[in-house]
């Protein structure tokens, strides 16, 4: 399935969802790159099996394949990171933050990409997982980088609308049953 039938899949009580997916995809600004690796990026995080089956060929298509095993080394390491530092964050015990992490994720050192579209992707991953202290660490790395404040908030937006309609998708798959 292509991104077409994905909003086609998409019920009429959320149209607004088809729209923005058709936008925040379709007429995005972004490089190839950094727009299909954000897809992939979140689709994964998504946790949808139905929005990650959809849009996985098309990324897959549109990545080199350096770049799409990247994407999902975002997606896997901020999984972890993600649960880890928001944890690490939301305890009142602020001791936890002096604690040695020693958690490997020699990935963001060295993920095989661009160093700034992985920054991108785990940004818009973090963004899913609600993850505060990890949106800000990327986003700090990201404008440091000289990322404009709109190509991050293209990475959020895709993160939102990628998440919402997976949430939609998943609702209407379970009340099929």
């Amino acid at each position: 399935m292509s991104l077409d039938a994905l909003k086609s899949a998409i019920p009429d009580y959320a149209k607004d969802l088809k729209l923005n997916l058709g936008s925040v995809i379709g007429n995005s600004d972004l490089p190839v790159q950094q727009l299909w690796g954000t897809v992939l990026a979140t689709a994964i995080a998504s946790r949808s099996p139905i929005v990650l089956r959809e849009l996985e060929p098309e990324a897959k298509a549109n990545l080199s394949p350096e770049a799409y095993t990247a994407a999902k080394s975002a997606a896997a390491v901020m999984a972890m990171n993600n649960v880890f530092y928001r944890t690490r964050h939301l305890l009142s015990d602020h001791e936890y933050g002096t604690l040695r992490a020693g958690l490997r994720m020699n990935v963001i050192g060295n993920p095989g990409v661009d160093k700034v579209d992985f920054e991108l992707w785990s940004f818009a991953v973090s963004a899913i997982n609600g993850c505060g202290m990890c949106l800000d660490s990327h986003e700090q790395v990201l404008r440091k980088a000289g990322v404009e404040r709109e190509v991050i908030q293209e990475a959020f937006k895709i993160a939102a609308v990628v998440e919402a309609v997976g949430v939609a998708l998943d609702a209407e798959a379970v009340l099929a049953q």
